[in-house]
């Protein structure tokens, strides 16, 4: 007879470690799948904050070298601020001297040296005039208070021989570059009795000669000195022409 064996226990469940052997095949079997953006996402955490601290780093040394330019671009400006004072005051004072310069070539164009006007009296004079007395006239004023001319004026007062020859000075004065000959005029002219000869012998009666006693005023001109060169230098004003020359050297006076 044929005997037939079956173990029944073999493939229970439960059996001693049979159930540890289940489970851990299950746990090895569990998929990990795809990794890629794990790592890329590692990569960009680590790389990015690097990358930003060098970008930091960077304008951090840009902003210093720009600051180190505006310093050095405020230092010139100071520096160029300090020359252009100087400049303004060197300005400044040149003004202050062409201004003095001008007021000095203002008073050697006003001047009007006596001896020229006496040279020219004396070379203008008729034969038959003497002058007595030659007196300066202040310069004019307006109701405003300015000088009309501020060269002024002169007073003659002497006698001669008749009206004509009073006359006859006073247009050899209008004459002259020195007088206006718009504003010389006779104030006075009169008839007097002349001085007697020295020679009349005793107990003769001599009836002494009718002579006129004049007076006439007249304006300087108010050309001013620098135009009236070769006039001043004939009538000796040579100190004056000297000065004038040595301005117009200079370029002060326009020759």
């Amino acid at each position: 007879m044929y005997s037939l064996d079956i173990n029944f226990l073999k493939d229970r469940p439960g059996g001693p470690g049979q159930g540890n052997q289940g489970e851990t095949k299950k746990k090895a079997a569990i998929p990990l799948g795809d990794m890629t953006p794990i790592y890329i996402g590692v990569a960009v955490a680590v790389i990015l904050p690097g990358l930003l601290g060098l970008g930091l780093l960077y304008v951090q040394g840009q902003n210093a070298s720009i600051d180190e330019q505006i310093t050095a671009l405020e230092g010139k400006n100071q520096e160029l601020e300090s020359k252009l004072g100087n400049i303004k005051q060197k300005e400044q004072e040149i003004a202050a001297i062409k201004t003095e310069t001008q007021a000095l070539v203002s008073v050697f164009d006003q001047i009007r040296p006596w001896s020229a006007m006496l040279q020219s009296l004396r070379v203008r004079i008729p034969a038959r005039v003497r002058i007595e007395n030659v007196k300066q006239i202040p310069p004019q004023r307006s109701r405003n208070g300015s000088a009309v001319n501020l060269a002024g004026g002169i007073q003659i007062t002497g006698t001669a021989r008749s009206f004509n020859d009073v006359n006859d000075f006073l247009l050899s004065l209008q004459q002259s570059p020195l007088f206006k000959s718009s504003e010389g005029k006779i104030v006075t002219a009169e008839l007097i009795d002349g001085p007697l000869p020295d020679n009349i012998p005793d107990g003769v009666s001599y009836k002494p000669p009718q002579i006129v006693r004049y007076t006439i005023v007249s304006q300087l001109t108010d050309v001013p000195a620098s135009e009236l060169m070769r006039e001043l230098e004939q009538r000796g004003a040579v100190g004056l022409v000297n000065r004038i020359r040595s301005l117009q050297r200079t370029g002060v006076f326009q020759k």
